[in-house]
């Protein structure tokens, strides 16, 4: 490796050519970063007491061996961010710059064949700078001064633009421009192909650039090291695709998450969202997927690509699988994608028939929208989707998915029919987080004919005014305000309409009876309203019960014989005992007495779903498994943590590592409740087993 201090312009004047290889991102830098370079450049320019200013450093190897006659190109490990965003702001420099000469060496021909061209060149050799696939068209039309491409890099046509508004906002300051270009500074850094390792240096660069995506690293590892022919075949078969599929805008935003996904479902383990790379480096290895041998790993990678693009950006292209997924992104449920993405490659591969995958999808619909209505807490959740198929029997695909639902036990579980029958008439659901979807869905259930219901605004029946009319008062009653508050944004009062505004606070024989009404609206939620004589506490606890009926079916309940469920079942052969605080002696007697109280008092506040065991020598609390066990002692309380030593976030360093000790309880975390001073900071260590196991 060879390092020298060099200044940008002259680096890039001397420089035959910069070429991104393929396996580099796609240029990222956004508006921010853009005009951080500006204000830097700008303030340099400004000040004659700052004589330089460092932008970073340029790493590169040659591509080939150079001659006497002929310079090979430089390939790019490290700086194409800044190379780019430089380039494009000297081309808008040299079209605003024209004719003039502000600085020295600053005219338009003296820019162009500096910095931006080779003028003695043809082809691409004629390029200081080329890109990757996805840019390089766009940044040559720019440089050259040529039409731009139709489908052109976003980023790169939205940076160039944003120069362009600056220096024409600044037309008096171009020396100011031009002064603070010439300062600019960066480390130049060669390598050299037999002795360094461009994939090791990449990994290890700290530069000021925007930072490198989980997936661009991925991609980085995978192909940098490769032979070029071959680099080129996987990235052109297998990587190319999936960039297109994902998009300019999607792949920066989705990839990463997809990514993370997919782990998930090859490893069994969620990643970390920084340390997604880490994990696809493991997994890499873990499969001996390396180097020669990587091509099927790049080719496992773009079809769960494709299965992902299919359900998590809309590119299904069958119309009942694609409505399905449509459904499931309005409740935003991406913790699901692990097991669906599972199930889809089944679908792909004639395991899974088509029919199974769509009640499958509609199934985790019915589950994730239940568990809202029902306000059970979703950070369980992606636990649940990322172990779900260690459940499933292919031999019985549908039925054992449907048994593993209705076999979830306490916060985990398929809310039953008549919890969330009862739960759905009294919920909020005006303020709710997916209103729409759910309007949308009754709306269009069973319909052969879709209604678009993003058409329709939310009516609430009853209106929202505090201060309601006479003739609404005297619907309602005398009772009328608290029949206001409990009942105003549940499902009987609210509906769709397109005449939101002609109805506003109208009585509701006027609603019912006016153009467009509910006599005449052909909207199914408003079935029945049109025959109605009066709007009350009665009318809308009926529509409320009706609704929810309907509802039982839209979002239904897995359906089993208990006969097949009784199979799934998890079958237990102990016999279990039962214990009371009466068989340990320490937990009735002062001290340990009054500190064990206020401890389970605390903990079994933390969630709902915890629960409270004794057993012969120690209490377990527990959600579905035990997350803190509790030995009472003579003058303390012994508390073993049911996670991982290296995961306790423990600043006192009160705990203690058992993994190698035989305890009572569960886990490899042990501290000690000694006094009610050190309860807040105990809960606390407690709570973290239990969101452990929740799943946060």
């Amino acid at each position: 490796m060879k390092a020298t201090e060099a200044k940008l312009l002259a680096f890039l004047k001397k420089s035959p050519q910069f070429v991104i290889p393929i396996y580099q991102r796609t240029y990222s830098w956004t508006e921010n970063e853009c005009k951080q370079l500006w204000d830097d450049i700008f303030r340099a320019g400004l000040n004659p007491e700052v004589s330089v200013h460092f932008i970073g450093s340029i790493v590169y190897i040659e591509e080939g061996l150079s001659n006497n006659t002929v310079q090979s190109p430089q390939l790019v490990i490290d700086g194409q961010q800044r190379l780019t965003t430089i380039t494009l702001l000297l081309s808008a420099l040299a079209d605003a710059i024209g004719d003039q000469e502000p600085v020295d060496g600053f005219s338009e021909k003296k820019v162009r064949n500096y910095y931006l061209l080779n003028p003695e060149e043809t082809g691409e050799r004629h390029y200081k700078l080329l890109l990757s696939q996805t840019d390089k068209e766009t940044l040559t039309s720019i440089v050259a001064e040529n039409e731009h491409p139709v489908r052109h890099s976003i980023k790169i046509m939205q940076n160039f633009e944003l120069f362009k508004s600056l220096i024409a906002a600044n037309k008096e300051n171009l020396i100011t421009i031009c002064n603070g270009l010439a300062k600019l500074v960066v480390v130049d850094i060669a390598l050299n192909r037999d002795h360094d390792n461009p994939q090791l240096i990449f990994e290890s660069m700290n530069s000021t650039g925007k930072e490198l995506s989980q997936a661009d690293l991925i991609r980085n590892y995978v192909l940098m090291g490769l032979e070029p022919v071959l680099q080129t075949r996987l990235y052109e078969q297998f990587w190319r695709p999936m960039e297109i599929a994902f998009g300019q805008e999607g792949y920066n935003t989705h990839f990463d998450a997809f990514m993370r996904h997919y782990l998930t479902v090859k490893t069994g383990a969620i990643p970390k969202q920084d340390e997604v790379y880490k994990a696809f480096k493991a997994h890499a290895r873990n499969i001996g997927a390396f180097g020669d041998t990587v091509e099927p790993l790049v080719k496992e990678l773009r079809d769960y690509a494709k299965y992902y693009c299919a359900m998590a950006l809309d590119a299904e292209r069958d119309t009942e699988l694609k409505l399905a997924f449509h459904d499931l992104r309005e409740l935003k449920v991406e913790v699901a994608y692990p097991f669906l993405l599972e199930l889809y490659h089944d679908f792909a591969n004639e395991i899974l028939a088509k029919d199974d995958l769509v009640e499958a999808v509609r199934l985790v619909e019915a589950y994730v929208f239940r568990r809202a209505i029902c306000a059970i807490p979703t950070n369980s959740m992606n636990k649940t989707f990322s172990t779900f198929t260690k459940s499933v029997k292919k031999d019985r695909y549908l039925e054992s998915i449907k048994a593993h639902l209705l076999n979830l036990p306490s916060y985990r579980r398929f809310p039953r029919d008549h919890e969330f029958e009862r739960d759905f008439q009294t919920r909020d659901l005006y303020n709710f987080r997916s209103r729409s979807y759910w309007l949308r869905r009754f709306e269009n259930f069973k319909r052969k004919e879709r209604v678009a219901v993003d058409e329709y605004t939310i009516e609430h029946i009853m209106p929202q005014n505090d201060n309601l009319s006479s003739a609404w008062r005297d619907s309602l009653g005398a009772e009328w305000e608290r029949i206001q508050d409990t009942w105003l944004h549940t499902l009987g009062n609210l509906t769709l309409t397109g005449y939101n505004s002609e109805y506003s606070d109208k009585p509701f024989n006027e609603k019912r009876d006016m153009e467009g009404g509910f006599k005449e609206s052909p909207l199914r939620v408003n079935a029945g309203l049109g025959i109605l004589e009066n709007w009350d506490e009665a009318a809308i606890k009926l529509r409320a019960e009706k609704l929810a009926k309907t509802a039982l079916e839209v979002w239904p309940s897995p359906s089993l014989t208990d006969e097949i469920l009784s199979e799934y079942a998890l079958k237990t052969t102990t016999t279990k005992q039962n214990y009371s605080m009466d068989d340990h002696p320490h937990l009735i007697s002062s001290p340990v007495n009054e500190l064990f109280e206020a401890f389970r008092k605390e903990v079994i506040a933390l969630d709902p779903c915890v629960t409270e065991e004794f057993l012969k020598l120690y209490v377990a609390y527990k959600a579905e498994t035990n997350f803190v066990d509790v030995v009472p002692q003579a003058k303390q309380l012994r508390l073993s943590l049911n996670m991982r030593f290296e995961d306790i976030v423990d600043p006192k360093k009160m705990c203690k590592d058992i993994s190698s000790l035989g305890r009572w309880g569960n886990g490899e975390v042990e501290v000690k409740l000694s006094s009610l001073g050190e309860l807040p900071y105990i809960v606390g260590l407690v709570r973290q087993s239990l969101e452990s196991q929740l799943g946060n």
